[in-house]
């Protein structure tokens, strides 16, 4: 175990305005149709390990009572009103500002979060009933913008697991009230904090400002918005549904003082005939400072402890305050010595909320994994090198990556529920792991230089632009120049975003990266960082090569004032040749989306097998399905997809070596595998693990 490293502790200070890192954090390696519809779609299997039923007692471990000193009596779970009555309720503040009030009679919020993005849709219920097999009443979850809307104005609420109402609606059918993080922005380690990456074909846009500042940005936010409030209005208390609050932004006291944008941002929710409560996330002194409290709303603190509320009321005395964000883990970036927040211990913090009967909200009692592309990234305080996150969103928080508890689990569980006049429910078992001790190993499939889509018109690759400005969220994009009177020569490429594999006559060169590597990494593929790329010289007499610059976008910044961080070659190109430096201009770009549409068109031809960015493809018999991890240790960087489902990404610097597979992907009979490695071009084996590490 070493010390967390500084930036870690640097960034959690900016975040919530001071040194509150405890020394155990800091020692770290560090609608009904719809609802039976979701219940339904389960793998029989699965939904039993789940707690099909729909009775308040999952069944398992024995109910944990009052404390450990006697059970409670039997009407103590009539204590705190409960959602799925469907009645109409009232959340309020006191007239002193001191409670929050349901009903008119003191609350506490328990709150666990979770974001439904995170989670498979067949899985919801299974991890809002661990959290409240853990204590909680509440559910916090973010609305990931980007995931419902990809394009302007084409909006996805209804596929897979971007049903936000659905997932509402389970809650309250577990017991379970639910805090409303819907942003604009979330942060939440997610790709541009959750806002869409089609904001940043406009070369000026500013993000996270009021419509007088940028127009552009506003009526995006008022399009969005105004898509939410119709879904949103009959699941608040005042409707009959669980929601007690909706948050306004998130976190802006760090990122500016400009009140009139959250003004504006509040009376988008007003004018759309929700009234509130609201309530605002922010450390205390980025509160103070920039003013980053809305009118009316109650203050949430992050890395919230009890004597932080107690200071935010001497503060705000009119409006309740509560612990918006206590962190049981923490996040891990890529190339971070080993998974983050393993060994915090939240104890204390939450024996002060709990003695005190304050509210509080764990983020995350659960953090599911980012699949896809959407893990987001950091740039250091400091030295502002760019931070990619993991594809796990384990955050070592008390329910894993695929729900389990953890020993953390069971001591908070034990805690909580000796401040509780009810006995908990029963821990729902866990989801089935897959028994399998062998090995699978994709082979060659097909090249992606076998199969380059078209170039993009000429008159927009005079000098490369980002991925961005040609409509492409993710993926990768192919920079092409050919070179008359080549004799090798130093490239530099100014601003790479964010992993660049050179290719010079169809040989490998080299590579650039933006995010710091391990030297050993570096130098086993020849890969800058922040420095020029030494190019070889071709054979005497040879024809024009060509040079090749395959990019990678990774995730985009989500935290902090980089967050304008678009993707692929951001500015010019050069090579320095024969005592003189040349702009390289006229590219032929050939956009790699790695989506769905570009996978199913794939042709299965490998004419260069020694050339890096090979698709692999296997099968494996199941005879039923379970959860399980594809150790991807012994590959290099890509993609995996299962049955089409993209896993995420992998990488060779780790912590994270292993990739979750849910049950609910897999299939009983043949299941296909497809690997996308982008220096790779010998197959390895896979292993099938049971956790993440």
């Amino acid at each position: 175990m070493g010390w967390i490293p500084a930036d870690r502790v640097t960034a959690l200070n900016n975040k919530t305005g001071g040194n509150h890192i405890a020394a155990d954090i800091t020692r770290a390696g560090m609608a009904t149709s719809r609802r039976n519809f979701l219940a339904l779609t389960s793998l029989m299997p699965v939904l039993a390990a789940c707690g099909g039923g729909d009775d308040g007692n999952d069944g398992g471990a024995t109910p944990l009572s009052a404390g450990s000193t006697g059970s409670a009596s039997s009407s103590a779970a009539a204590i705190e009103p409960r959602p799925s009555v469907r009645a109409r309720h009232t959340f309020s503040f006191s007239s002193d500002g001191a409670q929050f009030l349901l009903d008119k009679q003191a609350f506490q919020i328990r709150s666990g979060e979770m974001h439904p993005a995170r989670i498979p849709v067949e899985y919801w219920r299974h991890r809002i009933r661990m959290a409240k097999a853990m204590g909680m009443n509440t559910i916090a979850l973010y609305i990931m913008w980007n995931y419902h809307e990809s394009e302007p104005g084409v909006f996805d609420f209804q596929t897979d697991n971007r049903d936000i109402v659905a997932f509402i609606r389970l809650c309250q059918d577990e017991d379970m009230w639910v805090l409303l993080r819907p942003g604009p922005y979330v942060c939440g380690e997610w790709d541009l904090g959750g806002l869409p990456s089609y904001l940043l074909r406009y070369s000026d846009i500013q993000l996270r400002v009021d419509s007088a500042t940028d127009a552009r940005y506003m009526a995006a936010v008022s399009r969005y918005i105004a898509r939410l409030v119709p879904m949103i209005a009959p699941l608040l208390v005042s409707s009959g549904g669980p929601i007690l609050m909706i948050q306004i932004e998130n976190e802006f006291g760090s990122y500016a003082n400009d009140p009139a944008y959250m003004e504006e941002v509040r009376q988008l929710w007003v004018q759309g005939g929700i009234n509130g409560p609201f309530y605002t996330e922010d450390g205390l002194t980025q509160l103070e400072q920039n003013q980053s409290n809305v009118k009316g709303g109650a203050i949430a603190l992050s890395d919230g402890t009890a004597d932080g509320i107690a200071a935010a009321r001497a503060r705000y005395p009119d409006v309740p305050a509560m612990a918006g964000e206590v962190y049981p883990g923490w996040l891990t970036h890529w190339g971070d010595p080993v998974l983050q927040g393993t060994a915090t211990d939240i104890s204390a913090t939450l024996d002060a909320l709990m003695s005190r009967k304050l509210s509080f909200n764990l983020y995350v009692i659960h953090g599911g994994t980012s699949f896809g592309f959407f893990s987001g990234a950091n740039t250091d305080t400091g030295s502002g090198e760019y931070q990619p996150d993991i594809t796990s969103y384990d955050y070592a928080a008390p329910i894993s990556e695929q729900g389990v508890a953890t020993e953390h689990y069971t001591r908070y569980r034990k805690l909580i529920g000796g401040y509780l006049r009810a006995p908990l429910p029963a821990v729902p078992d866990p989801v089935p792991t897959l028994a399998r001790t062998d090995t699978i190993t994709p082979a060659p499939f097909a090249s992606l230089w076998d199969n380059l889509p078209a170039a993009v018109p000429a008159a927009s690759t005079e000098r490369p632009q980002p991925f961005e400005m040609y409509g492409q969220a993710f993926g990768l994009a192919l920079y092409r120049k050919t070179l008359p009177a080549y004799a090798g020569g130093v490239l530099t490429v100014s601003e790479v975003h964010d992993y660049a594999t050179v290719f010079i006559g169809g040989q490998y060169a080299g590579g650039i990266s933006r995010a710091a590597l391990p030297a050993d990494y570096a130098r086993s593929f020849n890969l800058t960082h922040h420095q020029p790329l030494s190019l070889p010289a071709g054979p005497a007499n040879s024809p024009a090569p060509v040079l090749d610059l395959l990019v990678e976008g990774m995730g985009r910044v989500n935290y902090g004032h980089a967050m304008v961080d678009r993707k692929g070659i951001l500015e010019s190109v050069s090579l320095q040749s024969g005592g003189g430096s040349q702009e390289l201009l006229g590219w032929e770009v050939r956009l790699l989306p790695l989506d769905a549409g570009f996978l199913a068109g794939l042709r299965p031809v490998v004419s260069d097998p020694r050339r890096g960015g090979l698709f692999f493809r296997t099968t494996f018999q199941l005879d039923a399905s379970a959860d399980t991890y594809l150790d991807m240790s012994r590959w290099t960087k890509g993609h995996v997809w299962v049955n089409g489902r993209h896993l995420g990404r992998y990488w060779a610097i780790g912590p994270q070596h292993r990739l979750y597979c849910p049950a609910p992907w897999l299939r009983q009979g043949s299941n296909e595998v497809l690997v996308f490695d982008l220096h790779q071009t010998d197959s390895q084996p896979i292993a099938f693990a049971a956790t993440l590490a």
